[in-house]
């Protein structure tokens, strides 16, 4: 960015586009070395994401973790603290889940369906950085009983294709 006075400019390179560009196609993928996806044998039954930029992996028992994406871990910046959850909440789907915050701004962390807290990953009290070197994985907020795995088949959850599409309608 220019400034000049008052004024500021962005200056367009051939380079910047491309940046813009990589940033929308981030890989918003579980990691599937660690917890919600290795937590059952077969893996997740299904991975959704919310445009709050939340996922959910839910395994065929009914156990579903959530965690935010890495799309959002980069624009929230350095965490520096997770508010997580207690164990026995119960939830409806669009409830808080918990919240971060980070050097730039805090954020709600909203749960996608209905169901009861199991486990909370308390890893992040000690090391919330977590959320920035894994998102999608070692970085999961909490372990929930979901209600219903009909309610993962609602149209307001999305697919990962879906979710990265969303966010390049968003640039």
């Amino acid at each position: 960015m220019l400034r000049f006075g008052s004024q500021s400019m962005v200056r367009l390179t051939a380079r910047s586009t491309p940046r813009l560009f990589l940033r929308a196609q981030s890989t918003n993928a579980l990691n599937t070395a660690q917890t919600p996806f290795t937590f059952s044998k077969s893996g997740p039954s299904a991975i959704k994401y919310t445009t709050q930029h939340e996922w959910i992996a839910a395994h065929q028992d009914g156990t579903a973790f959530v965690g935010i994406t890495k799309y959002a871990a980069d624009a929230l910046g350095d965490a520096t603290y997770v508010e997580l959850p207690e164990i026995d909440t119960e939830l409806e789907a669009g409830d808080s889940l918990g919240s971060l915050e980070s050097v730039k701004s805090a954020s709600e962390i909203y749960s996608p369906v209905a169901g009861t807290v199991v486990e909370v990953n308390e890893s992040l009290n000690d090391s919330p950085q977590l959320i920035n070197q894994d998102p999608l994985g070692e970085a999961w907020i909490a372990k929930v009983r979901v209600n219903s795995l009909e309610d993962l088949q609602k149209e307001d959850l999305l697919t990962l294709e879906q979710y990265e599409d969303s966010l390049k309608e968003d640039h």
